[in-house]
């Protein structure tokens, strides 16, 4: 059953559309959101309403069609973007202004969708348990040496699978398969719970390093009871073993609805998530990294260190998610 939706003007949103001048589906939580909305209408006077699902966006924008009330998606992982797409509920949007603050690699080559934000996938280690230097590449995860040493989520949630994609970009299948099933032959624990709870595991001395989006580290440094579990570990940027490889990124982004009714408004507001003001918010609200050029990443995040991205586009990654969720499967990653 579909879980019912939390509106910033509850349930208005679908049954006066009208009332609102910019409508949004998210799977970026209210309180991430709101300080963009904020600054978007003190400086427009336009209203947004944001709809907060946890699951079955795409799926909900298929079963309302053209009733939809949603003028803009906003998400996370390229893979999601993708498969608002390929279903066929966004539509195109070009401007001068989009193409000229967001880079050609962050954002769809025929303005489907738009990159917000970045977070690398990189490796929270155990200050106490694992060297500098220890951890270099993703490569080196599936190597003897760490068995019984990592935590992971599960291997099918999409922060897992755009990582296997990118190995199978890089390698190709069969490598990637290898390299599947030694990560998991290291594993301390069967996969579970988010990237937090590996850094929990770590805490506790279930395992010694783990994979992680680097911007749970403000999540829990935000966090009076997890704020433990984020003073024992330091963030390591791995890189694909490769050629040109880097620490693999993904994005945060938005999308146009095909059933846009308010489309002048939400042209604004995806135009003001591009601007150098909405950046700086939404990086320091999230923990991420801007995508706009010239604007910096919050002074946490910074303090963090300097990574070298991957060389692969995000659309490459996007392209072998089939084979990730097969291989993954293959190899009983969660078993």
């Amino acid at each position: 059953m579909q879980k019912p939706l939390s509106f910033a003007l509850p349930l208005m949103l679908a049954a006066a559309p009208a009332l609102a001048d910019v409508n949004v589906y998210s799977y970026r939580q209210p309180e991430l959101i709101q300080p963009l909305v904020d600054a978007f209408t003190e400086e427009t006077g336009i209203q947004v309403n944001v709809a907060f699902l946890e699951s079955g966006l795409v799926e909900r924008l298929k079963a309302e069609g053209d009733r939809s009330p949603a003028d803009v998606i906003l998400t996370v992982d390229i893979a999601r973007l993708t498969e608002a797409v390929d279903a066929g509920v966004t539509q195109p949007l070009i401007t001068e202004t989009l193409e000229k603050n967001i880079p050609a690699e962050f954002h769809d080559p025929e303005g489907q969708w738009w990159g917000m934000t970045t977070r690398a996938r990189i490796v929270y280690a155990s200050k106490d348990r694992v060297a500098p230097g220890d951890v270099t590449t993703y490569e080196d995860l599936a190597d003897p040496k760490w068995k019984g040493r990592i935590c992971t989520r599960s291997g099918m949630h999409t922060y897992m699978i755009a990582l296997t994609s990118a190995y199978i970009a890089h390698h190709g299948e069969e490598e990637a398969k290898v390299w599947l099933q030694g990560l998991k032959d290291n594993l301390a624990r069967r996969p579970q719970g988010d990237d937090r709870a590996q850094v929990k595991a770590i805490w506790a001395g279930e395992c010694d390093i783990s994979l992680g989006n680097t911007y749970y580290m403000g999540e829990m440094l935000a966090d009076e009871e997890q704020r433990v579990w984020a003073d024992s570990v330091r963030l390591d940027f791995p890189v694909f073993d490769v050629e040109g490889g880097g620490t693999h990124v993904n994005i945060s982004g938005v999308a146009l609805t095909k059933a846009a009714k308010n489309k002048d408004e939400a042209v604004q507001f995806i135009e003001f998530l591009s601007s150098h003001e909405a950046q700086e918010i939404y990086a320091e609200a999230n923990s991420e990294y801007p995508v706009v050029p010239g604007t910096d990443p919050s002074e946490l995040v910074a303090s963090w260190g300097s990574f070298t991205p991957d060389n692969l586009s995000l659309l490459e990654i996007a392209n072998q998610r089939a084979a990730a969720l097969r291989l993954t499967e293959e190899v009983d990653y969660d078993g």
